[in-house]
């Protein structure tokens, strides 16, 4: 396929052939068509869970085609559709499914509340008989990818070489770059650091089965399972206690951010990171109050690794899902 270029108005240039954005998320699902009008056409809706495990393949199918419509857009005129997932991803036959933990609910049992038994979910292959050139990515990676080329992944606007994305959401994704490389792994699956222990803590069951993992732990789903016993019912309900002066859940975000200021630590240790771009929706709604604390957890900490490490907003915020699609065909 000839690439398209983007517009500084993140518009493809005059002519080009449309593509579809398709962000997969735990939660839910957005489309978006961008062609030389802009971006535009965005539907969202929650991630199919229920049914045969074909049935979030046919979602996208179908959000794809009203996506098209709502921007006047011929679906049979896509150049492509890309398609930034939740992982982790397993490869049948060389095509991605998903053996996402916050989407299959046969990776952890019953106990995990999910309303399926999927131990994986269909992804490519329906995709690919719907349409003639798709590209499927772990979202960290997306995201990771629309960062460097339109974010805060950039100085005087090059792309940084040793950077990564952390998102703290329904889930925790990363995407990572050393050596100006974009990490992917031999299942498209480098990055997942949700899923490293940092802790002893063992009383949160994680999607993907651990108990006591770093989503498990941490994620915005876990925030309601473990916590909702004290009064707090999701995540925005802790947060705005804390803010009120609440000490019991100002403590619990603090443990919260020692966790993930763990993570971030383990990945600037590892692969000697320049800058780390945070985004998802726990930590882009509270970001002011978050990113301080998280900078406290890293800064200090065995100077030769951590000095010379950023830890900052994410410079496309609450649309770096989007965007991170985008990149992937753009």
């Amino acid at each position: 396929m000839t690439q398209n270029v983007l517009t500084d108005g993140f518009q493809l240039a005059p002519g080009a052939a449309p593509l579809a954005c398709v962000d997969i998320g735990g939660t839910k699902v957005a489309v978006n068509i961008v062609d030389d009008q802009g971006i535009r056409g965005r539907v969202a809706e929650p991630t199919a869970k229920v049914g045969e495990n074909d049935a979030l393949a046919r979602q996208i199918i179908r959000m794809v085609s009203e996506s098209c419509d709502l921007a006047g857009v011929d679906v049979a005129k896509l150049a492509a559709v890309g398609v930034a997932s939740c992982g982790p991803f397993v490869l049948n036959q060389g095509l991605v499914e998903l053996a996402a933990p916050n989407i299959c609910g046969g990776l952890a049992g019953t106990a995990r509340g999910l309303p399926n038994t999927w131990k994986t979910a269909l992804l490519e292959a329906p995709l690919r008989q719907a349409f003639p050139n798709v590209r499927v990515e772990n979202d960290g990676i997306g995201a990771l990818e629309a960062e460097r080329r339109w974010g805060a992944l950039q100085d005087k606007g090059q792309a940084l070489d040793h950077c990564a994305y952390v998102t703290w959401s329904t889930g925790i994704g990363v995407g990572l770059c050393v050596d100006g490389r974009v990490l992917r792994g031999k299942n498209g699956n480098a990055g997942h650091a949700g899923h490293l222990f940092v802790s002893d803590n063992s009383d949160a069951l994680c999607g993907c089965g651990n108990v006591g993992d770093v989503e498990g732990l941490i994620a915005g789903n876990a925030i309601a399972r473990r916590f909702a016993a004290d009064g707090y019912a999701d995540s925005a309900i802790l947060f705005e206690a804390a803010y009120a002066g609440d000490a019991r859940a100002v403590a619990i975000i603090d443990e919260l951010c020692r966790v993930m200021g763990r993570t971030l630590y383990n990945l600037i240790a590892t692969l000697d990171l320049q800058r780390i771009s945070l985004g998802g929706s726990v930590f882009w709604h509270h970001r002011a109050y978050l990113l301080p604390r998280l900078q406290v957890q890293v800064r200090g900490k065995f100077p030769a690794l951590t000095d010379g490490c950023e830890l900052v907003p994410a410079g496309l915020g609450a649309r770096v899902g989007d965007f991170g699609a985008l990149a992937l065909v753009a």
